[in-house]
């Protein structure tokens, strides 16, 4: 579009399970995965020059407090303020929180967007809104859990659309597949995509033992004995289909290449983070000897994780805070204190630091977002989640989402709230327009149409992308 720096200012309110293997990769055959169908076909018309290659979504659940973080009201009543204060950035007027303080020099780099807005205050409808950008009703019912009917996250989507020819996934989740009210999480996996695309959980790489499953051989059964199994059943499949038609050549096909992941230097080579410089892993707050008591401990090796990931061409790495972390319906400023802002605030900044000393901000796009933000008042009722006065109860009606990287617009933020943080006053956004403008910022028009398993259209996302940011 070609915005100034002096007009984007002027522009809207701008202020200063186990690894998926032969049959999963034949699934995706099934589903659409080589074959061009009319839909994909439509789909490749609409392409836009996108600049990220990459993208590291971190998903804040439970829901982080925009207004202890992000965008504080130091003029409100004490009930509501808090006892944080605001401190400078890098960018002039552009404040945040002195629970942040690493955070202060990356805010030049980051985009802050003051003004989402909802109204879904169930945690997993709300992250199920906010990883797919369709509205979690389905008939008169809230989408609260898996299914096959569901829409796919972003993640899936990314990996049928713009698949990629390296060994690994191109949709890696860390660091296992979470948990709530009776039921997994809704937006984790691919929905009516089916397996295939499904991501690949790592479990979570903070742990001694750490190892990805599905990677790691059989005891006994070392390389040249995998390679001898290999070269059995090519024998065999070759002496057994000589007259096989193009499913069968399909299938050898992905036996090759679960073959390639498991033996892949490339790929253990990735996910083995502790292979870090000593300083590097320090600089995330997971060095030797660095203790990690709080609910957000696994955020420091899970952020560096992903960062080799993306670097080995991972498509799209989701990082989830997990357990509800920032649901601080109860002793809100301890849990901040004590379990959330520490990690929060070195692992975050240490991956925006680290991705632009290797020059891989620009074409990786990085998201910040939980599914809804906090109530403006303590104490405040908004669910039957157990609020008490020490406490902030979930609050979709106004809250953050942080973008950095992949052509966003560098120290910008769009949009504004009361004097509350209670409601937009100025360019309000949906998780819609979030999540559109992540698919353009990954060269994918919203307006692209999917197929599900019964081949029925459906548009990506009915959200429209926040240009100026982009």
């Amino acid at each position: 579009m070609g915005w100034s720096r002096r007009k984007l200012l002027s522009a809207g309110g701008l202020v200063t399970a186990g690894l998926t293997l032969p049959r999963l990769l034949y699934a995706e055959s099934l589903l659409g995965g080589n074959a061009k169908s009319k839909a994909d076909s439509h789909a490749n018309q609409y392409t836009l020059p996108g600049k990220a290659k990459s993208c590291i979504l971190f998903f804040m659940e439970g829901g982080p407090s925009h207004l202890d973080y992000w965008d504080l009201k130091p003029a409100a009543p004490s009930e509501i303020r808090g006892p944080y204060q605001p401190i400078l950035t890098t960018v002039p007027g552009l404040q945040v929180s002195d629970q942040l303080p690493n955070w202060s020099p990356i805010m030049k780099h980051l985009a802050v967007i003051r003004s989402v807005t909802h109204k879904v205050v169930d945690h997993n409808a709300g992250a199920y809104y906010t990883v797919t950008g369709h509205q979690p009703v389905r008939g008169a019912q809230l989408v609260t859990r898996p299914s096959r009917e569901n829409f796919p996250p972003i993640g899936s989507v990314l990996a049928k659309l713009r698949p990629t020819n390296q060994p690994l996934p191109d949709f890696i989740h860390i660091p296992k597949r979470m948990f709530n009210s009776g039921s997994f999480i809704p937006g984790q996996l691919s929905g009516f995509l089916g397996d295939a695309y499904d991501p690949l959980m790592t479990g979570d790489p903070s742990v001694g033992n750490f190892q990805i499953p599905g990677l790691e051989p059989l005891p006994g059964l070392d390389d040249q004995r995998l390679a001898d199994r290999r070269q059995l059943l090519s024998t065999a499949r070759l002496s057994a289909n000589a007259d096989a038609g193009p499913a069968v050549e399909r299938m050898n096909r992905y036996y090759d290449k679960a073959f390639s992941l498991v033996t892949s230097p490339q790929v253990r080579a990735a996910f083995d983070w502790k292979k870090e410089p000593q300083a590097i892993r320090e600089r995330y707050g997971c060095g030797p000897g660095q203790k990690h008591t709080g609910k957000l401990s696994h955020l420091c090796a899970s952020l560096l994780l992903a960062r080799r990931l993306v670097d080995s061409g991972v498509r799209l790495v989701t990082v989830w805070a997990g357990d509800q972390v920032f649901d601080t319906h109860q002793q809100h400023y301890a849990t901040m204190e004590k379990d959330l802002s520490p990690y929060l605030d070195v692992a975050f900044a240490a991956l925006i630091e680290d991705l632009v000393e290797r020059g891989m901000l620009d074409e990786t796009l990085v998201v910040a977002m939980g599914e809804f933000g906090r109530t403006p008042r303590m104490g405040q009722v908004t669910s039957n989640a157990g609020a008490t006065p020490d406490g902030r109860d979930h609050w979709p009606n106004c809250y953050t989402v942080i973008l950095a990287g992949g052509g966003i617009q560098p120290g910008a933020v769009w949009g504004a709230s009361d004097c509350l943080a209670a409601t937009p006053v100025r360019d309000s956004v949906t998780p819609e327009d979030i999540v559109a403008t992540i698919y353009a910022a990954m060269g994918v028009n919203p307006e692209t149409r999917i197929l599900d398993s019964l081949h029925r259209p459906h548009t990506l996302v009915a959200g429209t992308p926040i240009w100026p940011l982009l």
